[in-house]
């Protein structure tokens, strides 16, 4: 399956997913993103983002070579294609981590999709670790605090929406979450198929 988690910049919602790799990382493949801004202290080219200039990642686009991508905050973000549906073809849930509108557009591509949004509990927790981070100016705060305010409006189109007030907690129920969607009868059709074959056969 296809894992979309989204969330307001400040949210969590990387260490979320670094805490899950961590501990569940046998039943998961991340997906690394494109993007054009510039690394944070500490991040690695390939690992944590493939760090493009802008000429490259229109290229990339013009190729068809991004299953999504959008413009954030005056820099572009995009899923490669190539990794995500090998990953799939191999049986693994993989795991984006992209915004509200790449979010959107994989919902149409994949409707089986499943889409989590994270959050901090309120808007004051999401200024404070913002400005607790000690890497952004204050202009790109207030943008950023902007663009959330945008995407609000647009949470509903989710599946689920996880409060991110404890990291460890949060992890596990992202973990459950994500593992009870193979209970949904769409994920389960070769069994259902192969059962119906069995009992048949046994009457």
């Amino acid at each position: 399956m296809l894992i979309v988690i989204s969330g307001f910049s400040g949210a969590g919602k990387g260490t979320l997913i670094r805490r899950l790799m961590a501990e569940h990382g046998e039943d998961y493949a991340l997906s690394v993103s494109a993007t054009t801004r510039a690394p944070r202290p500490g991040e690695v080219d390939g690992k944590d983002y493939f760090f493009l200039d802008k000429a490259r990642f229109q290229e990339m686009i013009h190729e068809d070579r991004l299953l999504e991508y959008a413009r954030y905050v005056d820099n572009y973000y995009g899923t490669p294609r190539d990794y995500v549906e090998e990953q799939m073809r191999a049986g693994k849930d993989v795991i984006l981590e992209i915004e509200i509108q790449g979010a959107l557009r994989i919902k149409g591509q994949y409707p089986e999709a499943v889409l989590i949004f994270v959050t901090p509990p309120s808007a004051e927790e999401l200024r404070s670790r913002l400005v607790n981070r000690g890497t952004e100016t204050d202009e790109v705060i207030r943008k950023r605090m902007n663009r959330a305010a945008d995407e609000a409006v647009g949470v509903e189109a989710y599946d689920y929406i996880l409060i991110n007030e404890d990291v460890e907690r949060s992890t596990e129920l992202l973990h459950k979450v994500i593992q009870i969607q193979h209970m949904r009868v769409s994920q389960k059709l070769p069994f259902i198929y192969e059962i119906n074959k069995e009992l048949r056969t046994l009457e």
